[in-house]
């Protein structure tokens, strides 16, 4: 398959219509509109002390950013917030743990969670978080001995999510924020192109 422009993968999104909006819809999309890495560049920003978070679209619908990841950076594990999730992966590869909840205790933030799947995303395979079981983290392994960036495609978008603490089987709210938008690093950010 030949890559396509950001551009046109996001035109393309914008064309599906509402109804057809779902989890196997879009990412039957994505598996076939593999994008350009070129297109992406303006995108990429680095930090040492984080993964950066790199808005490259967003409407009421979805948004779409850029994670660029250290060697060795990995995420929390964290939910999205009742969103869907779609990803690929089109500079390095990553690996992805997803976890089924064994306990929780809402009032007292405690979750106690199981490892359910581990998973490789490589050469722009287009991914997808199941609803049924959204907790998952993502890991740039030191082995891996690379950077890479993920494309993260939210629907709906959304400014917060629970992050679980494995250690101690809790878990709390954490804002996110983005560290660029449109090719722009916001105010504060320290990364590197």
């Amino acid at each position: 398959m030949q890559p396509i422009p950001i551009s046109a993968l996001i035109e393309g999104l914008k064309a599906i219509p509402d109804a057809d909006f779902v989890t196997d819809n879009v990412y039957e999309f994505l598996a076939r509109n593999p994008v350009s890495v070129d297109s992406l560049e303006r995108y990429f920003f680095w930090s040492q002390d984080f993964y950066t978070r790199n808005l490259i679209y967003k409407d009421e619908r979805f948004e779409m950013l850029a994670i660029c990841w250290e060697k060795g950076q990995i995420s929390p594990v964290h939910n999205h917030w009742d969103q869907k999730c779609w990803m690929m992966v089109p500079v390095g590869r990553l690996r992805g743990l997803n976890f089924a909840v064994e306990e929780i205790d809402e009032a007292q933030k405690r979750c106690r969670l199981r490892e359910t799947e581990t998973f490789e995303l490589k050469d722009c395979l287009a991914a997808k978080v199941d609803l049924e079981e959204p907790i998952h983290q993502v890991l740039n392994l030191a082995e891996f001995n690379e950077r890479a960036v993920s494309i993260h495609i939210y629907s709906k978008p959304y400014d917060r999510c629970l992050a679980y603490c494995r250690e101690s089987d809790t878990f709390r709210e954490v804002l996110l924020n983005y560290s660029s938008i449109d090719g722009q690093l916001c105010e504060g950010v320290s990364a590197v192109r």
